[in-house]
């Protein structure tokens, strides 16, 4: 496809892509979409009368969450889509003729894309897991005895999902020295993880489940998602509950949604999963994404590192089998729930997807461009999250997360 828009050829946001977001210019909120630095909004669009055929309310567009747009359904979510598509391929549409939806991305202000009411954070990168397992437990037998038969995860907290651009404080709590009593104070052991949330388009009924085969008709679109964790409070609490407080102070979720339809030609097959699993968590198909990843700190001073490259196709479990498990026990979803892969690491060093395991446990630092080192993560760091999808000519990016570190809020 070519588009009359000026599209710089590696802008995550090309014509294949038409993600959707939440947008404010002035005192007007709307759910907006993207083509290169142009953001849309899709109100305005509605104006013109684009969507005339699909029924679409006009109070829909001008919302302050997705999630209305969302329950509208595929049918209409991915009709506004292929029509902003046709309206950006061809010269003569109503849309190249009055551009007044059209605002450069400087000017306008990009706010959480979606109301989350839950949120489940996944376990499902097996090299993430194995490094962990090798630091804390034992490195011959790194996983522990369910891992391979279930995609382990926990409940997280959705208040403090926080939109790309929001800086975070860095946490406190209680942490035990390795001699001596429990203390408080201040993490020293803050880290990202570079992971992928997806958002439930569908909802389902108490009681019911969803077979890996109809996971997908569940998924609206995926986004970056940086699971901020504070290691040294989470190790004191997490046995034998798990994470609470070393999680629950802040994550980070990219503000543009990537529709699970535009990723469609990026399927890849994923690992053998061995032993075999159960039926209910048996999939057909092509299940998993090559969306290239990469994780940078700049320092306070300005200086940019990259420090991780992995990549989405890594995941030992699926979202499909994610979501065939979470609700294998009737528990319902809503839509804009969030569900998060668990860090996304590769196979080298070069593609882990934390602190914990780029420092392996603060025993071997990094050096910044500026000379200093870290371990993890320092006050003044920003960490950015960047993803694209590239096939041929088809680039499909999930632009970027990115969050600054400040000291303790007082």
């Amino acid at each position: 496809m070519k588009s009359w828009a000026s599209v710089a050829d590696n802008s995550d946001f090309s014509i294949y892509n038409i993600p959707f977001g939440i947008c404010r210019k002035n005192d007007h909120t709307f759910v907006a979409s993207r083509i290169g630095d142009e953001v849309i909004d899709l109100s305005k669009v509605a104006n013109q009368g684009t969507f005339d055929h699909l029924g679409i309310e006009s109070e829909v567009l001008s919302s302050n969450y997705l999630n209305d747009f969302i329950s509208q359904g595929k049918e209409i979510t991915n009709g506004v889509r292929l029509a902003i598509q046709k309206e950006l391929t061809d010269s003569d549409s109503i849309l190249n003729k009055d551009k007044s939806p059209f605002t450069h991305i400087s000017e306008v202000e990009v706010l959480l894309p979606v109301y989350v009411r839950d949120y489940t954070d996944f376990y499902s990168s097996i090299e993430h897991a194995t490094n962990v397992g090798k630091m804390f437990r034992d490195p011959e037998n790194a996983l522990l005895p369910n891992w391979k038969h279930i995609p382990v995860g926990y409940h997280g907290r959705a208040s403090s999902i926080l939109v790309s651009g929001q800086d975070i404080h860095r946490p406190i709590g209680q942490t035990k020295p390795v001699n001596g009593p429990s203390v408080f104070g201040p993490s020293h052991r803050l880290d990202f993880e570079l992971e992928m949330g997806f958002v439930i388009g569908k909802p389902t009924e108490v009681g019911s489940r969803i077979p890996t085969a109809e996971a997908e008709h569940h998924i609206f679109g995926l986004a970056l998602f940086n699971d901020w964790s504070a290691r040294d409070i989470q190790k004191w609490e997490y046995v034998p509950l798990g994470p609470f407080l070393g999680k629950s102070f802040a994550s980070s979720l990219g503000a543009w949604i990537v529709t699970i339809e535009a990723l469609e030609p990026f399927k890849v097959a994923g690992p053998i999963q061995n032993p075999p699993v159960l039926p209910y968590l048996e999939y057909g198909g092509d299940s998993n994404y090559d969306i290239k990843l990469e994780v940078s700190i700049i320092t306070p001073n300005g200086q940019e590192k990259i420090v991780s490259k992995s990549n989405f196709k890594y995941m030992y479990w699926n979202m499909m089998q994610q979501l065939a498990h979470h609700t294998v026990n009737g528990c319902n979803i809503n839509v804009g729930d969030l569900m998060a892969s668990g860090t996304i690491s590769g196979k080298d060093e070069s593609s882990y997807g934390s602190m914990l395991e780029i420092s392996w446990a603060g025993k071997n630092p990094i050096e910044m461009p500026d000379g200093t080192f870290r371990k993890f993560l320092n006050d003044g760091d920003t960490v950015v999250m960047r993803g694209y999808a590239e096939k041929g000519e088809m680039r499909v990016g999930l632009g970027e997360v990115r969050s600054k570190i400040l000291p303790v809020k007082n």
